[in-house]
């Protein structure tokens, strides 16, 4: 258990597999204590953060900002469409001018994988990095706010059964919670359509059709399906996808009474699951939007404390 007093604090945040168990917990907790009303304490009077989106985003981008302004960050403003980036400004070249002009902590989204290599082994750019989410890759911040929802629930991921289901491939955030979600301690189950999953998740869990998992598991994490990352390529209309791979209403009936629901949004409603389940009692989704502003306040503050 991490005791009030301790705080972990980072250099960066980009991935969970470079996260220890006591980080990931330490953060799970001032997650919570943030949620009860705790202050920060800064060791500046002043820092500033900006956020750098390069992929459309609500929940990631707005809770960022809430998450700042609740710490009293500055934050310092970004459009791309309004940036130098359309003048042929590199990911590079926008967070050396952020670092140079005094910005403590970038929060970054992007397209390429590993966007982040090159940013972090400057010799010149002294701003903490988040990674927002890269690409198909990782999305950390996604991936400890569903620990923190999980373990509030449970009070522990120990035997716990959590299926993953749905567009898996190209889900950042399925990568991202497999690999914890097991280190952790969790059983850790997939379902979805065969061909949006590979045999490189075996290591981490096994699949199954949904409606075996249904009955067994504790938490059913469904996963949006990313049309923008399949090039046309979708052999489902969304009507088929529902019946065959979505949580319906029916299956939902056949969960055990204490499972949860969860999907990190945005939801493609009677698709993933139905129009109805988005907000029932069972699901926790609202709540993990809730709780994302206060991880990232807990991210934050390990970040600028670990540059401090």
């Amino acid at each position: 258990m991490i005791i009030q007093s301790e705080r972990i604090s980072l250099k960066h945040l980009l991935s969970v597999e470079a996260l220890s168990d006591l980080e990931v917990m330490g953060l799970i907790h001032r997650g919570q204590e943030f949620k009860k009303g705790a202050k920060w304490n800064p060791e500046k009077e002043q820092y500033f953060a900006t956020n750098l989106f390069f992929e459309n985003s609500t929940r990631t981008h707005k809770s960022f900002e809430v998450a700042e302004r609740k710490l009293g960050i500055e934050t310092i403003e970004f459009e791309e469409s309004k940036s130098s980036v359309q003048k042929g400004e590199t990911l590079y070249d926008t967070v050396l001018t952020m670092s140079a002009i005094g910005v403590d902590v970038a929060v970054i989204r992007h397209g390429d994988e590993h966007y982040y290599d090159e940013l972090i082994e400057s010799r010149t750019i002294q701003c903490g990095i988040i990674n927002g989410g890269d690409g198909s890759g990782q999305h950390p911040t996604q991936c400890l706010l569903d620990l923190m929802t999980i373990y509030e629930e449970f009070g522990t991921f120990e035997n716990l059964k959590v299926a993953i289901v749905g567009d898996i491939t190209h889900s950042r955030v399925a990568k991202s919670n497999m690999q914890m979600l097991k280190r952790l301690g969790a059983k850790v189950f997939f379902s979805g359509p065969y061909e949006w999953y590979t045999e490189e998740f075996e290591v981490y869990g096994h699949y199954l059709p949904l409606d075996e998992l249904v009955e067994e598991v504790d938490v059913m994490m469904m996963l949006r399906v990313q049309h923008e990352r399949h090039d046309g390529e979708e052999s489902f209309s969304k009507e088929e996808y529902h019946q065959k791979f979505g949580l319906t209403e029916e299956r939902a009936e056949r969960m055990k009474k204490h499972a949860i629901i969860m999907h990190p949004a945005p939801v493609n409603r009677d698709v993933e699951l139905a129009d109805s389940l988005v907000e029932a009692m069972q699901s926790r989704i609202i709540t993990q939007m809730s709780n994302g502003v206060y991880m990232r306040m807990a991210i934050l503050e390990a970040v600028l404390t670990g540059r401090s």
